[in-house]
C-alpha cells in the first residue's frame, strides 16, 4: 500500500472511531489550498448533516478525540473543514523506503476490478504521408496503454491500418502518371512512403478539377476491391512500402503492437455481416446503397455499401470488431480516434450494439494538431511529415548539445539529440489535454526551460552528475535520518513523492497523459528550486547521505513518469 493511502486510511479509520456513526472514506480526505493549513483536511458539510450538528463542534469532537499519534502530529479547525499534519519523521521514512524498495515500480497499483482491454490506436491509412498529426494519436495511445497496465489492467495495444478505401485508389489511380521519369528503385522505404504521399496530395487535387476523375478513381477501387488485374497488384507493392515505412517508425519511437490488423483482411467478414445485418432489419437497402438508419436514435445515417457497391469503412470495422472479440475476448474496447470521428464511431458503436455485441465501447478522442501557419491535411500537402520533424528536431538538438559539450564525440551528440528529439515529440503530444488542440512549436519543444520533455530529462541529468560527482557511477539510495531533511524546500519534495501513486491512479481513470507530463513538470520545477536553496554535496556527511537518498527517489520517480510516457532519460546533458 502507497504511504500517502497508508496515512488517509489511518486518518479515517480514527476519525470513524471518534465519530460513531460517522462514514469517512479516504477519497473524502482533501489537500488544503495552502500548506501552510495542513497536509490533509477534510469537509464537514456532510458529517455535519449525518451527526445533526454544527460544523465547528464536529471538529471540536474530533480534536477532543486526542487522535494525533505517531502518524498525524497536529489537528486543527478551520471554519467548516478540519486540517491534520503528518508526523513528517513518519512521511519521510515511509515515502523514501517504499520507493527504495518499489524502484521502477513505484506508483503502480491494483485495481479492484481489472479489465482487459483493447486500446486501438495508429490506425493510419496507407498511401498517405505519416506526419505529425499522426503523432499525437500513437502516442496518446501507447501512454494511455502503459498507464491502464502500471495500474492493473491488461491492456493489450493493437493497430488498425486502413490499407483499403477511396484513398488508396485516388493513389493507385494517379501512381502512374505522377511517377513518370521518377527512378523509384533507388528510393529508400522513407522515400517511397513520403513519394506516396506526394501522389496521394495530387490526386485529390485532380479530383477537385476533373470531372470525369471521381468516376475513374470509383472504378480503380472496385478493380482493387476485387483483387485482381494491375491495379490490384499495383496496391499489393505499394502497400509494402506504406508497411515497411509504418513499420520503421514504431520501432524509432519504441512503440509495441500486440497484434497489427488490415482492413483488407476484415472486409470480407465485414461484407457478410453487413449482409446478415440486412437480414435481421438493422441495415437496409436505400436507392442501391446499404444504410444504416439510425434517426430515432439522433445519430443520422450512415452509409455502410455505397450504391456503385464499394465499401465505406464502416464494412472493415464490422469485421474488426469481430475479429478482436474472437482473438481477444476484451471486456473493454477502446477506439482512439480523433474527434472529427465522434459521430461515426457513436453510428458504428449503436450497429453494434444492435447487433447484440456485449463488449464495452469506448471513443477516447484527441483534438487536431496545428502548425503555427495553420491546420494540417494529406489531401492538400499542407503538412510536416514524420521524417522532416524528425529530421529537424534531431539536428536543433545537436547544435544545442554541440554548445553545451564542445568535446564530445560525433556519436555521444547524436544519440543524445535523437533522445532529446524523440522526447520533445512525445512530451508536446502528451503534455495538454485530449480535448485540447496542440500546436507544434519546434523552437518551444526543444527548450531546456519551461513545460518541455528537456527540462524534465535534464532534471534527471543534474541529479545523476552529482552523484557522478560524490563517486558514485549510479543513482544510488543512501542512509536516511528523517530529522536531517528539514527543510521546507525537502518537505515539499517529499510531498510531492506521496503524491504520484495517486497522479498515476488519476490518469489511469481519466485516460489523461497530460496528468503524468504536469506531474512529472512540477516535481523537476521542485526540484530546481531545491538546488538553488540548498547545499547538497557540500552538507556535512550525515546531512548529505540523507539528501543524496532524497534525490535518488525523485530520479526514480522522474524515471518512471517518463517511462510512462515513452520518454527516455538521458544521463548527461
Amino acid at each position: 500500500m502507497h504511504a500517502l493511502n497508508k496515512i488517509k486510511i489511518h486518518l479515517t479509520d480514527q476519525i470513524n472511531k471518534a465519530l460513531k456513526g460517522a462514514k469517512v472514506k479516504i477519497e473524502d480526505i482533501l489537500y488544503p489550498p495552502n500548506e501552510e493549513l495542513g497536509d490533509l483536511s477534510l469537509p464537514l458539510f456532510k458529517l455535519s448533516q449525518d451527526l445533526s450538528m454544527p460544523p465547528n463542534e464536529v471538529g471540536s469532537l474530533v480534536i477532543n478525540n486526542k487522535l494525533c499519534d505517531n502518524i498525524i502530529s497536529n489537528i486543527k479547525v478551520a471554519g467548516p473543514y478540519l486540517n491534520f499534519f503528518i508526523n513528517r519523521e513518519f512521511l519521510i521514512k515511509e515515502v523514501l523506503n517504499e520507493i527504495k524498495k518499489s524502484r521502477a515500480k513505484y506508483g503502480q497499483q491494483e485495481v479492484d476490478k481489472k479489465e482487459k482491454i483493447i486500446l486501438e490506436f495508429s490506425s493510419v491509412n496507407t498511401h498517405k504521408e505519416y506526419h505529425v498529426g499522426h503523432l499525437r494519436n500513437i502516442c496518446f495511445g501507447d501512454c494511455v496503454t502503459k498507464i491502464l497496465n502500471a495500474c492493473g489492467h491488461d491492456a493489450l495495444p493493437i493497430s488498425y491500418v486502413n490499407d483499403f478505401g477511396i484513398h488508396v485508389a485516388k493513389t493507385i489511380w494517379n501512381f502512374n502518371k505522377f511517377t513518370q521519369g521518377k527512378n523509384i528503385g533507388l528510393m529508400t522505404d522513407d522515400e517511397k512512403g513520403y513519394l506516396l504521399g506526394q501522389i496521394y496530395a495530387d490526386a485529390s487535387q485532380k479530383e477537385k478539377e476533373d470531372e470525369t476523375a471521381k468516376q475513374m478513381i470509383s472504378g480503380f477501387m472496385k478493380k482493387i476491391e476485387e483483387r485482381k488485374g494491375d491495379e490490384y497488384d499495383l496496391w499489393k507493392k505499394t502497400r509494402g512500402w506504406s508497411i515497411k515505412h509504418f513499420d520503421k517508425i514504431y520501432k524509432e519511437l519504441g512503440i509495441k503492437f500486440k497484434d497489427i490488423l488490415y482492413e483488407s483482411d476484415n472486409i470480407s467478414r465485414g461484407r457478410e455481416i453487413v449482409d446478415e445485418l440486412v437480414e435481421k432489419g438493422i441495415l437496409k437497402m436505400d436507392n442501391g446503397a446499404i444504410i444504416a438508419d439510425l434517426k430515432e436514435y439522433s445519430l443520422d445515417v450512415l452509409v455502410c455499401v455505397r450504391s456503385n457497391n464499394t465499401a465505406t469503412y464502416a464494412v472493415g470495422d464490422l469485421g474488426l470488431a469481430e475479429t478482436k472479440t474472437e482473438k481477444f475476448s476484451p471486456e473493454k474496447s477502446i477506439y482512439i480516434v480523433d474527434v472529427r470521428q465522434e459521430l461515426y464511431l457513436k453510428q458504428l458503436f449503436k450497429i453494434l450494439e444492435l447487433a447484440g455485441h456485449k463488449e464495452n465501447l469506448v471513443h477516447l478522442s484527441y483534438d487536431f494538431v496545428k502548425l503555427p501557419s495553420g491546420m494540417m491535411s494529406s489531401r492538400t500537402g499542407n503538412i510536416i511529415s514524420y521524417n522532416e520533424l524528425k529530421k529537424m528536431l534531431i539536428e536543433r538538438a545537436s547544435e544545442e548539445i554541440k554548445k553545451r559539450h564542445e568535446g564530445w564525440s560525433k556519436e555521444k551528440v547524436e544519440e543524445t539529440a535523437r533522445v532529446i528529439g524523440f522526447g520533445a515529440i512525445k512530451f508536446e503530444m502528451l503534455k495538454v489535454d485530449a480535448k485540447s488542440t496542440i500546436t507544434f512549436d519546434i523552437d518551444r519543444a526543444l527548450s531546456f526551460d519551461g513545460f518541455t520533455s528537456s527540462y524534465i530529462q535534464y532534471a534527471y541529468a543534474r541529479i545523476a552528475g552529482i552523484f557522478e560527482r560524490n563517486g558514485d557511477k549510479d543513482i544510488i539510495f543512501k542512509k536516511v535520518d528523517p530529522n536531517l531533511l528539514k527543510e521546507k524546500s525537502e518537505i515539499e519534495l517529499i510531498k510531492k513523492l506521496s503524491r504520484y501513486p495517486e497522479s498515476l491512479s488519476r490518469a489511469s481513470r481519466e485516460y489523461n497523459p497530460s496528468e503524468i507530463a504536469k506531474y512529472a513538470y512540477e516535481l523537476a520545477g521542485l526540484l530546481n528550486d531545491y538546488y538553488h536553496q540548498v547545499s547538497i554535496v557540500n552538507s556535512e556527511d550525515k546531512v548529505k547521505e540523507s539528501r543524496l537518498s532524497l534525490l535518488a527517489a525523485i530520479a526514480q520517480t522522474l524515471k518512471n513518469s517518463l517511462n510512462l510516457l515513452g520518454i527516455k532519460i538521458i544521463e548527461e546533458m
